[in-house]
């Protein structure tokens, strides 16, 4: 797409005030000139313009205007238009949100570009810049991969212990966001993951203990937002972190008491509100001791107006969770969902499972009279005074210029490395780590065909003779009797684990190599509870928190002795049995 004209005019066009708004961002959510600015801007939009700006969904496609295919079929499957600028003229969308399943991620220079477009196309719609969000939490949820800079997780930083650590992440996530033209990352996860079967959150969370979490939420909200050009976001209030069920599938219930919440769940999102977060994303959980009527929290008043705006004083942006999620369609129809959370003090609504059905749906409330446009206006001005604090309205572009000297660069990569080494937990340890560093044979293998793939050559990358055998999540006699013969003749065996509660054929895996007398090394790749099942079946175990490459390499680093282990666990590891704590909260073991 060729350069807009409107950038080069861009502050003239949108008046004096904007100009202002391009000189800085306001310093406080009152700001006399931010108020100014906004009433004039609502001022002059349609019922149709503010009820856009409600929404914030997904288009398919590499570019604002594309063509390809596919995409367009997508596009027409999902939303009746043919890309995204179609849409945001149909709707006058206030956000777009970038998935790699929805084709918008493919490299810096390509996501840069479609920013820039999406933003032309929104101000040649209605003059309203765009939100342009992604879920970039790193570790487990990470929508942008390389060449961008790839950082540890949640869980992985909050073995760090210092929150330091999280807001240097932070800051280079930010940092390299913002160069690609988004203005909203939905990070950092502000769950307390106190329940190991956790399916959604885990790793997501920074850990199990409340205080804890708050300590690192509030570090990277202000890492984000260190710049005034992005926003974070914080999720999923009020808390989910001690659930076995699902969301995207299931409504879960939360049966912890007001008190419970008080100590455990609230104090990340108290601490991210006293930081000045820009978004508060709300979960789709039943919580009956804060509304024991049952509906989910993302339509629950007494929760976001409630607890969230009166009792801890949150005056930003409310976003939803995705409403095409199970865990708020269930008993609600898509007419009706974006309607309730309107009421119950939603400001944005995220990528309902029909735009159209749900657009029209809010003005036909405002029709009835069940929504008034006074309603709409209080999210509407919390949704231009944010962009208006982001300096949207002044430039909303990202200089393609300078991308490759923002992105990926070598000092991020190295900080990034060197954070990673900070977060590998040696749980376990019989004496048998450090191994020798001069090479040797070894056998890799175990869960994940790309992280075997990667344990074995960061081994051949420090000399070693390697085998590497996938045996996959749940292995077979047959496989586990084949790794058994691969052990033959090696001096040390590395296996790598995921969720031995759930596929016992891993614990059996690692029992029949313990069996063969050569030292065995497990790796937790994910959660770190999968010791609790393991026993003293391995000589060593390690947790990563992450099956990610600096991860690998940084647990490689520790199993040779070139990085002392440093990392200590910033959750409770429970014993299989649930009598007790095995290896408790700042547990870990150096050499």
């Amino acid at each position: 797409m060729e350069t807009h004209p409107r950038r080069t005019v861009l502050a003239a066009a949108l008046g004096a005030a904007a100009a202002v708004a391009a000189a800085g961002t306001a310093e406080a959510h009152g700001d006399r000139g931010e108020r100014r600015f906004v009433k004039r801007r609502l001022k002059g939009m349609s019922l149709e313009e503010k009820v856009g700006q409600l929404f914030t969904t997904y288009a398919y496609g590499q570019t604002a205007d594309t063509t390809a295919a596919a995409d367009v079929a997508s596009n027409q499957a999902a939303h009746g238009v043919d890309n995204a600028a179609e849409l945001i003229e149909t709707y006058h969308l206030g956000g777009i949100i970038y998935f790699a399943w929805s084709n918008n991620v493919a490299n810096p220079a390509q996501i840069t570009a479609l920013s820039n477009g999406l933003q032309d196309a929104a101000l040649d719609d209605c003059g309203t810049p765009l939100f342009i969000a992604t879920d970039q939490e790193h570790g487990l949820v990470t929508r942008i991969g390389p060449p961008a800079t790839q950082l540890p997780g949640a869980m992985a930083l909050g073995a760090t212990h210092d929150p330091e650590a999280a807001r240097a992440a932070a800051v280079i996530a930010g940092t390299e966001l913002r160069a690609m033209g988004l203005n909203q990352n939905f990070a950092p996860d502000a769950d307390v993951n106190v329940n190991p079967a956790n399916p959604v959150i885990g790793v997501r969370s920074f850990g199990s203990d409340g205080e804890h979490v708050a300590a690192f939420v509030a570090a990277q909200v202000e890492g984000y937002q260190a710049r005034g050009d992005l926003a974070a976001t914080v999720k999923h209030f009020p808390g989910h972190g001690d659930t076995e069920d699902d969301s995207h599938s299931e409504l879960p219930r939360i049966d912890h008491t007001y008190e419970e919440w008080q100590a455990i769940d609230a104090p990340p999102f108290r601490a991210a509100v006293e930081s000045g977060v820009d978004l508060v994303m709300t979960a789709h959980i039943q919580f009956p001791a804060l509304d024991d009527s049952l509906r989910p929290a993302t339509l629950s008043e007494e929760i976001l107006t409630g607890l969230l705006r009166e009792e801890l004083g949150y005056e930003g942006v409310v976003i939803t969770d995705s409403l095409r999620m199970e865990g708020v369609r269930n008993g609600y129809g898509d007419d009706r969902i974006p309607v309730l959370a309107l009421l119950a003090g939603a400001d944005v609504l995220l990528m309902p499972e029909h735009i159209d059905i749900a657009y029209n749906a809010v003005l036909a409330a405002v029709g009835t009279g069940e929504l008034t446009e006074r309603r709409i206006d209080e999210s509407v001005t919390r949704i231009l005074g944010l962009k208006y604090r982001l300096g949207l309205f002044g430039d909303p572009y990202a200089d393609p210029e300078l991308v490759d000297d923002v992105v990926g660069i070598p000092a991020s990569l190295e900080a990034a490395q060197g954070l990673s080494d900070r977060t590998t937990t040696l749980v376990t340890n019989d004496g048998t780590l450090p191994v020798p560093t001069d090479g040797g044979s070894v056998l890799v293998t175990g869960w994940g065909v790309t992280t075997v793939a990667r344990l074995a050559g960061e081994f051949a990358n420090r000399g070693w003779s390697q085998t590497n055998l996938v045996t996959g999540a749940a292995p077979t006699q047959a496989q586990i009797d084949a790794a058994v013969a691969a052990a033959a003749g090696k001096g040390l065996i590395v296996v790598s684990t995921n969720n031995t509660k759930l596929n016992p054929g891993q614990v059996s895996l690692v029992a029949a190599l313990a069996a063969t007398g050569t030292p065995v090394v497990a790796l937790g790749v994910q959660n770190p509870y999968d010791i609790a099942y393991l026993g003293d079946l391995p000589n060593a175990y390690l947790a990563t928190y992450s099956y990610s490459l600096d991860g690998l390499e940084s647990a490689v680093h520790a199993i040779l002795g070139s990085v002392n282990p440093q990392g200590r666990l910033p959750v409770d590891i429970p014993r299989a049995d649930g009598a007790g704590v095995l290896f408790p909260f700042g547990h870990g073991l150096s050499y």
